[in-house]
């Protein structure tokens, strides 16, 4: 990340160029890292199973058969705003937390670390890797959808309000894991978390199929939030989910807040 510059110092004559002592401007580097992020995530098969195939697989076969009882109106109409808020749960939280979970295990935080890049760069890194990730995510689970005959409605500022906080909530979840957890752990509970809640997140089975009690504790859950607020968005063409965003957003505070306190480096 080291700049350089012009120079007509003795032994180099004009156009020479030279390294320049000191580090690259903090935007660059940031950039830099974020490309990197996000072409190694790209690049990763587990991770494109993860955050590509298992969400454009789900969404097209529990659209095509009549597996799962969704209620009135056609299936893709349920099923698109649930396999949004599991892309976002793929890529914000399982896939974050298993990559910086080996990245923390094998010592590659310890020396990024230790590099002209603060901490808190890294982690912009990391965000923005995400985020470019869902953007591309969701460019093609909508493409699917609308394939299948998705009508969505309701306003998109809506949309994307509901996808950041969620972001943010999954994020805070999956570095509170990854930096406090081995590895194999984050690995094991990273998944095992992604498989509970495909099922019991009001995703694919709607949350009104389980017990009154149990439903009321799933409606807790962040995905839960995310999936019903998006569908009373863009199913029903709601207006602003509050109670939704409140649940998203207390789970944003409480887990980037606790990842900020007890996220470890080594």
């Amino acid at each position: 990340m080291a700049d350089t510059a012009e120079t007509t110092e003795p032994g180099g004559g004009p156009g020479t160029f030279a390294p320049r002592p000191g580090a690259a401007p903090l935007g660059r580097m940031i950039r830099a890292q974020a490309a990197l992020e996000t072409r190694l995530l790209l690049r990763n098969g587990e991770q494109l199973l993860l955050v590509i195939v298992i969400p454009t697989l789900l969404l097209t076969l529990f659209s095509s058969v009549d597996i799962v009882d969704t209620g009135d109106g056609d299936a893709v109409d349920f099923l698109a705003p649930g396999v949004l808020a599991l892309a976002v749960l793929s890529t914000a939280f399982t896939g974050q937390a298993i990559a910086t979970g080996f990245e923390r295990r094998y010592g590659v935080l310890k020396r990024l670390g230790a590099s002209p890049l603060p901490r808190w760069g890294l982690m912009t890194a990391k965000t923005c890797a995400v985020l470019v990730t869902e953007v591309l995510q969701i460019a093609l689970l909508t493409a699917v959808a609308l394939a299948l005959g998705w009508s969505p409605h309701g306003n998109p500022a809506t949309v994307a309000l509901l996808l950041l906080l969620g972001t943010a909530a999954f994020s805070g979840l999956g570095l509170l894991m990854a930096g406090t957890l081995k590895a194999e752990v984050t690995l094991a509970a990273a998944n095992l978390v992604f498989l509970l809640l495909l099922f019991g997140g009001g995703v694919i089975v709607p949350l009104s199929k389980f017990p009154g009690g149990v439903e009321a504790v799933l409606h807790l859950l962040p995905v839960a939030a995310l999936s019903d607020g998006l569908r009373d968005v863009l199913r029903d063409g709601a207006g602003v989910p509050w109670s939704d965003l409140g649940v998203l957003a207390a789970w944003a505070v409480l887990g980037l807040g606790a990842a900020g306190r007890f996220f470890r480096w080594e």
